[in-house]
């Protein structure tokens, strides 16, 4: 009778933490979509494609200016969503990304990062706030951040440091943020268009409501992550390069 009540418990328990386990999967991704969120399985990828690597793009790319807006408050949702000011993007992108600092450096010109590699979870957190898939990613899509195949991108003055003038604010969620507005000083039209030939010359195309925003071109079979990006650090410092 012990035995029988030893095991009627010991079942209970594996049920409850069956549904847990599953209700937490839901909340995370709600839309059943395939996503890597373990580290050993992102290792597997990388072995298997040494591309699908995330590469930390400030230790990668000489003198780029990282300003994260998501690991602050400052921001669209007004809330910290990453632990970390990291960007991070898969090897054919950091390597576009590089030339194209080397490009720019010769008009004394450099690249800003405001977001790159994006947590699926991030993109569930910015819908849930600001539900406009216009300017917010649909997640029951998932993102081309999410994938490590996306920037959020700006030029900055290499002597100063400074952005150089644009359209609008990163993440303004306006008409002025399209490419297609003219409505605009002359200067930041033209370092709009600036930014456009250069990352279009070397891979990635513009998203027209977002000045910032570039998708590289050859997406391949990188697929939708939610790994964080504390967690994808340490597994690229222990990674060889």
């Amino acid at each position: 009778m012990k035995i029988n009540i030893r095991i009627s418990i010991y079942v209970i328990i594996l049920l409850l933490a069956s549904l847990f386990l599953t209700s937490c999967q839901y909340q995370n991704n709600p839309y059943g979509l395939d996503i890597v969120t373990d580290v050993s399985q992102y290792k597997e990828l990388i072995e298997t494609d040494p591309d699908q690597e995330l590469i930390d793009l400030e230790k990668y790319i000489p003198g780029i200016v990282l300003d994260i807006r998501y690991a602050t408050d400052n921001n669209f949702t007004g809330q910290k969503i990453y632990e970390a000011p990291m960007a991070f993007a898969r090897k054919p992108v950091a390597e576009a990304l590089f030339l194209i600092q080397e490009e720019l450096g010769k008009s004394g010109l450099g690249l800003k990062i405001y977001d790159a590699y994006r947590p699926y979870s991030a993109t569930l957190k910015f819908y849930e706030v600001y539900p406009d898939t216009t300017f917010v990613a649909a997640p029951w899509k998932g993102s081309v951040h999410n994938t490590g195949c996306a920037v959020d991108v700006s030029l900055v003055d290499l002597n100063t440091g400074l952005e150089i003038e644009m359209p609008t604010l990163f993440d303004d969620f306006s008409d002025k943020a399209s490419h297609s507005c003219m409505d605009l000083p002359e200067t930041a039209i033209h370092n709009r268009q600036l930014l456009k030939e250069i990352m279009t010359r070397f891979g990635f195309s513009i998203y027209e409501p977002e000045w910032w925003h570039y998708n590289f071109a050859d997406k391949g079979d990188f697929g939708i992550m939610d790994i964080p990006l504390l967690q994808i650090s340490k597994a690229y410092s222990a990674s060889p390069h």
